[in-house]
């Protein structure tokens, strides 16, 4: 596939159409919400092979999810750059890692570790320890943070003042678990994902024939959503690079929400730092959002180095924040404005209800369901999971060559499984079971003259391995972390009290700023209309209004009229 290199950038805005053209290293791409990030590096990758500047084969595109990493593939493929390597950072690092290691040390690489809790359960129990499965889960995020950020045991007991989980158990009774489970995970022969990053990292830095190969293969490196990059994972791209200087990393500091993971706000302002001649880009055209939404978000945000975003759309719906007396009440009054949307036109698909946490969810999908409103959770059971459609693509697998039509196959055996084109009178499980095969249904009525049952199943496939949920007709209740890089034509944002958000162990002043920035992250997957709740009390104790409200509250001050309250 040809591609003209001008008709890339004709494509482009002005900030964007920078980010193509500064083909050579090192640059860093400042990204607002919806300013069209993806859309720049692509055309940024896609403009360099057209143009010769680089070999497809010897570029690395990065980033930190399979369904990213599948987007930007399909993107690039579409642009005339299919050559080009997409890798999150642990498929890459895994794969070098798999080649060089028994040809450098002669044995066989060690297993992989796909869950820490078990193992973590194994060292509590060497050590005479009965824990809970919420404090398993809770050392297996502190291992991880440790690992991620390159520390060693003793950095890590000079830190344990500001982890929380350090102050319940105490410094040397969590370095002691720390020691067991990695006791146990040589012992087993066995790595987990952290490893997998530092042992590739350490075969680099040791074995120069290594680093050669590598160096050799890749050239040019683009890394997208830089600020989640933990030091291990900073420390392996400078290794990948050595003393070149062709890299890209794109990224927006305010969108910083995974540092219990080793993300590190300060990664863009320190790559700028640590690469000398820096060329910075600033995208600031939002094409997301409606103006009120991109109001609203500026307002949470204070940084004088940083342009505002710039809204593309009109003024949009006004902004609502209501207050219900207790949880179930909230719940309530985010179904009466869901019935209010759906009434209006809008397709279930198009509303979402973000949480800080999933225990908030259960008065809100009991409410919206007892509405014969369907409903479902982001992040909880994939789409591909689920056990009626995993039983599905084996029937499709499995039904013999049929001449008739794709769409027409696909009913007769969804109706096998149960299925039938009325939804069913219940709201739970059966209901959420009804909306995934109707979902297959809708993919086969859309899917191109031709396509075959087997094809279609192979699709399917593809698309669980890319991690790509199918749209499903039902409104979206997600976490705000499980929201990152998704957005919706509505968005309501529940329990906007102190405890809830922010969170109640969010104590010091980085932790508020984190919980700030990820208030912004769920206001930006707003396009058209914004609404904000919260209960006044819970079990009978009053709650105070989130700190954060104050903010939206001076924004709407200035612009009374674009306010509805209840």
């Amino acid at each position: 596939m040809t591609v003209h290199p001008e008709s890339l950038l004709d494509a482009l805005d002005d900030g964007q159409r920078e980010a193509a053209e500064a083909l050579h290293g090192p640059v860093c791409i400042l990204a607002g919400a919806g300013t069209g990030k993806t859309r720049a590096i692509t055309h940024r990758i896609a403009y360099g092979v057209a143009t010769g500047a680089y070999d497809p084969a010897r570029v690395m595109a990065l980033t930190f999810t399979t369904k990213a990493a599948g987007e930007m593939r399909s993107r690039l493929a579409a642009l005339g750059a299919g050559a080009v390597q997409t890798r999150t950072f642990h498929s890459a690092a895994l794969s070098q890692l798999s080649y060089f290691w028994p040809r450098t040390l002669g044995t066989r690489t060690p297993e992989l570790v796909r869950a820490k809790v078990p193992l973590v359960a194994d060292a509590a129990a060497q050590l005479g320890e009965r824990l809970d499965t919420a404090t398993l889960r809770d050392l297996a995020g502190e291992i991880e943070w440790r690992k991620s950020r390159s520390m060693t045991m003793e950095q890590y007991a000079a830190n344990f003042e500001e982890r929380a989980l350090v102050a319940r158990l105490g410094i040397d009774r969590v370095v002691d678990l720390h020691g067991a489970y990695e006791r146990i995970k040589d012992d087993r022969r066995q790595m987990d994902f952290e490893d997998v990053l530092l042992a590739t990292a350490g075969m680099i830095a040791r074995e120069p024939d290594v680093a050669q190969w590598v160096r050799e293969q890749y050239r040019h490196f683009t890394v997208d959503e830089y600020q989640d990059a933990s030091p291990a994972q900073t420390n392996l791209l400078e290794l990948w690079l050595g003393r070149r200087a062709d890299v890209c990393v794109v990224g927006d500091p305010h969108q910083t929400i995974y540092s219990f993971a080793g993300a590190d706000r300060a990664s863009l302002s320190r790559f700028q730092s640590d690469h000398p001649g820096t060329r910075i880009v600033q995208l600031v055209r939002n094409y997301r959002s409606q103006a009120r939404v991109i109001e609203i978000a500026n307002a949470l945000v204070h940084d004088p180095e940083r342009a505002p975003l710039e809204a593309t759309h009109g003024a949009g719906e006004s902004v609502r924040i209501e207050e219900a007396e207790t949880d179930a009440a909230e719940g309530a009054r985010i179904a009466e404005r869901i019935r209010e949307l759906l009434a209006s036109g809008v397709e279930p698909a198009d509303i979402a209800v973000l949480v800080r946490f999933h225990a908030q969810g259960a008065p809100i999908v009991q409410a919206v369901r007892a509405e014969g409103i369907g409903i479902v959770t982001e992040g909880s059971s994939a789409f591909f999971e689920l056990q009626v459609v995993r039983k599905l693509i084996l029937a499709f697998r499995a039904a013999p060559v049929d001449d008739r039509p794709l769409f027409q196959q696909v009913v007769d055996l969804a109706r096998d499984a149960g299925w039938s084109s009325t939804p069913p009178a219940g709201r739970g499980e059966e209901r959420e079971q009804w909306d995934a095969v109707q979902a297959i249904v809708n993919m086969a009525e859309e899917a191109g003259g031709g396509t075959t049952l087997s094809a279609f199943a192979a699709s399917l496939t593809q698309m669980a391995e890319a991690e790509q949920q199918p749209r499903v007709d039902a409104v979206t209740l997600a976490t705000l972390h499980a929201a990152k890089g998704l957005e919706w034509e509505h968005v309501i944002i529940a329990g906007l009290s102190e405890g809830i958000l922010p969170i109640s162990y969010a104590t010091t002043e980085a932790a508020i700023e984190e919980e700030g920035r990820l208030f912004y992250v769920g206001v930006t997957r707003a396009r058209t209309s914004l609404a904000f709740t919260r209960s006044v009390s819970s079990g009978g104790a009053p709650r105070k209004a989130s700190r954060f409200l104050v903010p939206l509250q001076d924004a709407l001050k200035r612009a009374p009229s674009r306010a509805a309250r209840r």
